[in-house]
């Protein structure tokens, strides 16, 4: 399953845009409010659409959460904003099936009940894909009890939390050869310094450090993170038609290891995994890159409002540095003007 296509009218911050997205990296950069994590969000929610137990409109809200889990309130807040409309294209690994999904809703849509096109088809086509969203907090730390105190609304965490930590608990590579994923498990252990492990009996994580295992909770955020990506890799979540999005992978990461992640991802894509990831770091995008090689499939996209009164729109290029609207260069370009004491008029 490849996502290739999404199109919204009148979603959150997006009044109109259509996006055509690599079968490979796709960078996500833009100043905040530019709606990076709710462009994530909703092609996440449309990729666990594959499961029969999942309704797209419904998980759109359980991954964004409006008030009173009503999907209305996702309405582009301007003056004639009354109807939202979403489409999202996918093919298969094979290239030889797309398939659709959208849904509409208005402002007088009940809760989450928005009608939606194509989930039958789409269910059919994608259903042995799977997909995962690394939110910018580290939540394992958290995972005792919560998704038990979620569904009782003791605490409210999106569905973006409690499906990682559910990922992350279940390994479904028990029958599979591991030996593909050797090199990617060994780097990133060298990043943690020991293996990530579950103790259902007490239902927390744990770092495995030789013989003795250290609370998750005493961990970097940094290496947790890093850990996290360890487990998922050796339990078989990131295969081949797989899809990661990760939201702000650098965020509380020792800059010593954005090289590596950059090199981490390139090998996923390479594997066949379809990554989606937004980022504040010039030197993650940067070192995505210089580091691809000829066949891997890099995609930059910058979200920008051209003024205040109009929405979101999207820039794409295949390069970096080529983004003419770059608040990521701009910025770094202004330190370098800064250090020099050079002023431009």
């Amino acid at each position: 399953m490849k996502i290739k296509h999404v199109k919204l009218e009148n979603y959150t911050v997006f009044e109109n845009i259509s996006v055509e997205f690599s079968s490979g990296i796709n960078v996500l950069i833009g100043e905040n409010a530019t709606g990076k994590t709710h462009l994530l969000k909703l092609i996440y929610a449309a990729c666990q659409s594959n499961r029969m137990d999942v309704d797209f409109s419904y998980k759109i809200v359980r991954t964004m959460m409006p008030d009173g889990f009503r999907i209305a309130r996702l309405i582009t807040r301007s003056q004639g904003s009354h109807q939202a409309k979403i489409q999202v294209s996918a093919i298969s690994d094979d290239a030889k099936t797309e398939k659709k999904l959208s849904t509409e809703f208005g402002n007088r849509t009940a809760k989450w009940s928005s009608e939606v096109k194509g989930q039958e088809a789409w269910e059919k086509a994608f259903a042995k894909n799977s997909s995962i969203f690394i939110p910018a907090k580290e939540i394992l730390s958290h995972s005792y009890k919560l998704a038990a105190a979620t569904s009782v609304d003791n605490v409210r965490f999106d569905d973006t939390y409690i499906d990682i930590i559910n990922s992350a608990k279940i390994d479904i590579a028990m029958e599979k050869n591991p030996t593909a994923r050797a090199t990617l498990l060994k780097r990133i252990e060298k990043m943690t310094n020991g293996k990530v492990v579950y103790d259902a009996t007490k239902d927390e994580f744990y770092l495995r450090k030789g013989s003795s295992n250290q609370e998750f909770n005493v961990i970097a955020e940094g290496i947790k993170k890093m850990g996290l990506l360890w487990l998922l890799a050796k339990n078989g979540t990131l295969e081949k038609g797989s899809i990661l999005f990760w939201d702000e992978p650098e965020a509380n990461i020792n800059p010593s290891f954005i090289g590596t992640i950059a090199e981490l991802l390139l090998e996923l894509q390479r594997s066949g995994v379809q990554i989606f990831l937004s980022t504040h770091s010039y030197f993650l995008a940067k070192y995505i890159d210089i580091k691809k090689q000829n066949g891997d499939n890099v995609s930059f996209y910058s979200l920008y409002r051209a003024d205040d009164k109009s929405g979101v729109q999207c820039e794409q290029s295949k390069e970096f540095t080529l983004l003419e609207n770059n608040p990521i260069v701009q910025t770094y370009l202004q330190i370098y003007r800064d250090e020099l004491g050079v002023v431009l008029k």
